[in-house]
């Protein structure tokens, strides 16, 4: 079995793209923050380019709005699936690959 080890450096959270808001989610991330889910769409959403969907905010810097300073994720526990799936759910382009410096384990079942 393969196992990957993040060095959290934040790169991913930072990468083009976008992490799609799903309801369930974003109703654990609500509780979790301490507010309602109206009020996490609110602040922490926005509409996607394509005017489809709800995608969580990027800062200003292009990285997640749930990236803190140091590179961690303020809402780790309830994070999105899409988020958690790194990289083992996720086809990451060469170029991206390069950016981080976690690596990869072949651990005995």
């Amino acid at each position: 079995m393969r196992v990957f080890h993040c060095k959290c450096c934040g790169n991913c959270c930072r990468w083009d793209g976008v992490v799609h808001y799903v309801p369930e989610e974003g109703r654990r991330i609500a509780e979790f923050l301490g507010i309602s889910e109206f009020d996490m769409i609110q602040k922490y959403t926005r509409l996607s380019d394509d005017r489809k969907e709800l995608v969580l905010a990027d800062k200003e810097d292009g990285g997640c709005v749930f990236l803190t300073e140091d590179n961690l994720c303020s809402i780790n526990p309830v994070k999105p699936h899409q988020c958690g799936s790194y990289p083992y759910e996720w086809d990451v382009p060469p170029e991206y690959k390069a950016l981080c410096p976690g690596y990869w384990e072949e651990k005995e079942d």
